[in-house]
């Protein structure tokens, strides 16, 4: 199979993965079922991606560098992600909001610590450097000067290289420090945040969808390391209003005959009528 093809196959198979994981939160916000659920839904879109990837020849380094760079790691990094949560949240104590507060404090310093010992590559991707990838990113090629990870040599070679993992463990680094925040700030006390007047949505719900997962998709909230519905419940929350079923709205104006970017095209039109009548003023 063609390298493009599958690169196409693969993007594909993370956008169905992140509609499916979306399905699975509720508002109950039971976070062990949530990552118990996701974690099997991840395992299987990672099986897809090996068997398409093992037994493939790149046909040039660049385009092995790009798949375990940037390809690879999104899947890994939610596997790491929800296991984390799961074993956090399932041996999280029953204890009051100061002791909960010191919990989740704790699994903040466990990062900070983290970040100490890989501060030298963290560096490396933070630069989005580039002069290691041929070793690092590439099967089979590696340099045994640099810090390889303990268990590198359990790894499968075929669909490993000696720091893809790493990405990974950056990325879910990021979204779990982002979780953690809001763990930290739901237990803050209610009255010291200070009263906004509400705004509320007066457009179609269609288009408030449409314009929430165009930022989503360009990773416009927190780095792009949270979850569609998570975002849907706070546009819900801050607006006032219920999108409903979503993931079906979403799937409908992918699929519109006039084209998906309906009220997104009304936006810009209306935008740049807007500037040309106030030219000069």
């Amino acid at each position: 199979m063609v390298t493009k093809t599958i690169f196409r196959k693969i993007k594909r198979l993370q956008d169905e993965l992140e509609l499916k994981i979306n399905q699975v939160y509720d508002d109950n916000g039971d976070m062990v079922k949530v990552a118990e659920k996701s974690l099997l839904l991840i395992d299987e879109s990672i099986r897809k991606l090996k068997a398409m990837v093992s037994s493939h020849q790149f046909e040039t380094i660049a385009e092995e560098v790009y798949f375990f760079k940037k390809l690879k790691p999104p899947f890994i990094s939610k596997f790491i992600y929800y296991s984390t949560v799961l074993e956090v949240e399932s041996h999280r104590p029953d204890a009051g909001s100061k002791a909960l507060k010191k919990y989740y404090e704790a699994e903040q310093e466990k990062l900070k610590n983290f970040y100490l010992e890989q501060s030298e590559f963290y560096s490396y991707y933070r630069r989005e450097a580039t002069y290691l990838d041929q070793k690092i990113f590439v099967r089979n090629s590696y340099d045994l000067k640099m810090k390889l990870s303990l268990g590198f040599y359990n790894f499968d070679s075929s669909f490993t290289t000696s720091h893809d993992h790493m990405i990974a463990r950056f990325l879910a680094n990021q979204q779990y420090d982002q979780y953690l925040r809001r763990k930290i700030e739901d237990l803050a006390d209610p009255s010291s945040i200070k009263a906004v007047r509400p705004l509320s949505w007066s457009a179609s719900k269609v288009g408030l969808i449409e314009l929430t997962y165009a930022l989503y998709q360009m990773r416009c909230f927190n780095g792009g390391n949270i979850e569609l519905s998570e975002v849907i419940k706070f546009v819900e929350k801050t607006l006032g209003t219920d999108l409903g079923n979503f993931h079906k709205t979403i799937f409908e104006i992918r699929n519109r005959k006039q084209g998906a970017t309906k009220f997104l095209n009304l936006v810009t039109e209306n935008l740049n009528k807007h500037f040309l009548n106030t030219e000069g003023e």
